[in-house]
């Protein structure tokens, strides 16, 4: 039988269950390299220095975009997710800069209903 183009996945379509199994492969990966890294204190304090560099940048960068257009606020939460992966400090910072940010995202769709209607 011949394949019809509605039949054909559009190209470079993964399928959802593929994708799915992948993200399950990888995040198990991680975590067990990350187990890995935490059984060595040398490693481990050079990765958390390394998520912190790399997560203080991505901040940075944020802060610094945001008066500018663009996504300059979504950046910086960007970093505070990467920092939160290793310091509670930022998981707690991160939680409540990102409920801020869908409550503000909530009035802003609000009010944009409200002048339409």
């Amino acid at each position: 039988m011949a394949q019809t183009p509605a039949d054909d996945p559009a190209p470079g379509h993964t399928p959802p269950t593929v994708t799915r199994r992948l993200g399950a492969g990888l995040r198990r990966a991680a975590h067990g390299t990350r187990e890995v890294i935490r059984r060595n204190p040398t490693a481990d304090r050079a990765y958390r220095a390394g998520v912190g560099v790399v997560g203080g940048g991505t901040v940075a960068l944020g802060v610094v975009l945001m008066p500018l257009p663009g996504p300059g606020a979504l950046v910086a939460l960007g970093g505070l997710g990467i920092l939160s992966t290793e310091f509670e400090g930022a998981r707690k910072v991160s939680a409540s800069a990102t409920t801020l940010a869908r409550r503000t995202a909530a009035t802003v769709r609000d009010a944009r209903a409200r002048r339409r209607a």
